[in-house]
């Protein structure tokens, strides 16, 4: 009798195991019977919230969605501004699930890569027209953060046809057939969503943001050859007034060099002049007390002059008077 309580209490608890399921925090849970998902009184699925909750064991299973904000970094794309320049702009987008029923019927199922490709597909028409719109100015100053507010807006918004400036029609065609098919799988029409709205697809876009704003690599490697030229050609001008400053001042010090030499030379000259004729004065006062004795002295000086060396040979006649101071004093002339 013992074994087959033991049995029986096993199987309750694996029966009753079953039949809880615990949705965490951050999660909300859709219960699907047989594959199909169960719905309220308005054909919307229900939507568990955090906590525990009771389920059919055996029948029914359950599918949990993401709540938390969700990270989509978009690919580094080129736009073209109102200027026709073409821009590199790298983008992320922060959204989360606004209503759960909504979701899982619009990406079938839960499936996030499915949002995302909807998502990723509304936002980089509506970057497109709006960055179509401003020049290359406009983007990369204080109207970036205008820029990204806006695309947020509509993406949560959609576009208010006609009266918008700026249209996605292929993306707005794709959101509404699934807001569409979604309407028709449900029967709550008290609230009006824009059916090119994101809201239409159960998705809240929290926050656009621009990473990155460059130019192609074709575009950026002429601006850098411009700028290398312009820099290059500075660059010679510079070259070119510190060569001509340079000759400047090298033919200013070779003028205050030739002048400070002729200036040096023309003061050697008078002083050497004014010498030689304190010289000559000292000597004419000098020598015009004895003549005879200047006479001497110069004859002396001419004999000193003439023969340096033994090997000096002068011819003259030995009466001549260069040789008066040569021969004995009894001959002298005077």
């Amino acid at each position: 009798m013992r074994k087959p309580l033991i049995v029986l209490l096993i199987v309750v608890l694996a029966v009753l195991y079953s039949s809880l399921f615990v949705v965490q925090e951050g999660q909300r849970g859709i219960v699907m019977r047989f594959g199909k998902v169960i719905r309220g009184t308005d054909n919307k699925p229900l939507i568990y919230t955090p906590g525990l909750h009771v389920k059919i064991p055996f029948i029914e299973s359950v599918k949990t969605l993401d709540a938390r904000i969700q990270t989509m970094d978009n690919q580094a794309d080129r736009f073209v501004t109102r200027e026709k320049k073409d821009l590199i702009v790298d983008s992320y987008i922060k959204w989360r699930i606004s209503d759960f029923g909504r979701y899982y019927l619009a990406t079938g199922g839960g499936d996030i890569s499915q949002a995302e490709v909807l998502l990723k597909r509304k936002f980089s028409d509506r970057l497109r027209s709006e960055m179509g719109r401003l020049d290359v100015k406009d983007i990369v100053t204080d109207s970036r953060g205008r820029l990204t507010t806006d695309v947020r807006d509509a993406l949560n918004n959609g576009s208010a046809g006609s009266d918008d400036e700026v249209s996605t029609p292929a993306a707005d065609n794709a959101i509404a057939s699934v807001a569409k098919r979604i309407e028709n799988e449900t029967s709550d029409h008290t609230q009006t969503i824009n059916p090119n709205s994101m809201a239409a697809l159960g998705i809240q876009v929290v926050d656009v943001r621009i990473k990155q704003i460059g130019l192609p690599t074709e575009v950026s490697e002429a601006i850098y050859n411009r700028m290398r030229a312009e820099r290059e050609s500075v660059a010679r001008s510079q070259r070119s007034q510190g060569q001509e400053e340079a000759e400047k001042v090298r033919a200013q010090a070779d003028y205050e060099v030739t002048r400070t030499l002729a200036e040096a030379q023309r003061e050697a000259l008078i002083i050497r002049g004014q010498g030689d004729a304190a010289a000559a004065k000292l000597f004419a006062n000098a020598f015009s007390k004895d003549p005879d004795f200047y006479t001497f002295i110069r004859s002396l000086r001419a004999y000193r002059n003439s023969f340096k060396n033994n090997q000096d040979i002068m011819v003259l006649s030995p009466d001549s008077d260069f040789f008066r101071y040569m021969r004995p004093p009894t001959n002298l002339k005077r």
